[in-house]
């Protein structure tokens, strides 16, 4: 894991923020702070405000109240400054089905103001067979399985090369080979200086890849660390994070019922 240094400015920040609709509020005060070249863990059961939090580091979403900074930047003071170097994949991406993979890949290139040339054909070559997409040529995104479609979506983030990434459930629908490589592809780039905020509920992916996780709640952090501060946090000194998950966000009913299913 890439180590932070010591005083170095955040990457990612979310300071205070909350998204209500109407009396619902979503997500509840969340902050927390992710160093450049880190992997960082953001785990919840599924309605917990993973993606609401995420979309509104991500300019997607209008936070009700608080602060989201990418770079030192305010999205919302300037969000095409913040857009420019920060990638975000939904859970369920956006992919033309109307157009191939490589035109797709061209038509992000051209939104983002790349030069078309050589050393842009080589890197959209290069993740075309990276992500085992290159003999796909003639056959439109909407044909694709949700897999390749995941797989389209980030190369489509990767081949402008942002400093950040925002990804929601980046493995969702992946089978095992390439959900192996997305790990792999994420290690090298967080060596390389990548920032990295990856959103799960699959908890041996955060375990695999991230040095620390936000543990969200019903719209509230319930904990952040390293394994070893959750374990202290909890009690528990040789808890796996699955473990730590169920005892830092399970209600005393839920933890109840699980006792006594394992009795």
């Amino acid at each position: 894991m890439t180590s932070i240094a010591p005083g170095a400015s955040p990457s990612v920040e979310a300071r205070q923020l909350v998204k209500k609709y109407g009396v619902v509020t979503a997500v509840d005060g969340v902050s927390f702070a992710v160093q450049r070249g880190e992997i960082f863990g953001f785990l919840g059961a599924n309605g917990a405000g993973k993606t609401t939090t995420l979309r509104m580091l991500c300019g997607l979403l209008t936070p009700t109240s608080g602060t989201a900074v990418i770079d030192g930047i305010d999205i919302l003071k300037d969000p095409l400054s913040v857009k420019a170097r920060m990638g975000y994949l939904d859970e369920e991406p956006f992919v033309h089905p109307h157009l191939t993979g490589r035109e797709f890949l061209n038509f992000v290139a051209d939104l983002y103001r790349m030069p078309r040339g050589a050393q842009r054909e080589q890197r959209m070559e290069r993740l075309l067979g990276l992500f085992e997409l290159a003999n796909r040529d003639g056959e439109l995104i909407g044909a694709y399985s949700h897999g390749m479609r995941q797989k389209i979506g980030l190369a489509s983030l990767l081949i402008r090369e942002p400093s950040v990434l925002l990804l929601d459930e980046p493995t969702n629908g992946l089978d095992p080979r390439s959900a192996r490589l997305v790990k792999d592809l994420l290690e090298e780039l967080a060596s390389r200086g990548t920032t990295v905020l990856l959103s799960t509920h699959i908890l041996e992916v955060a375990q695999a890849l991230c040095r620390r996780v936000a543990i969200i709640d019903r719209g509230r952090i319930t904990a952040t660390g390293t394994m070893d501060e959750l374990r202290a946090q909890a009690g528990s000194e040789q808890a796996s994070l699955e473990e730590l998950f169920l005892k830092l966000t399970a209600g005393p009913e839920s933890r109840e019922l699980i006792e006594r299913l394992l009795a």
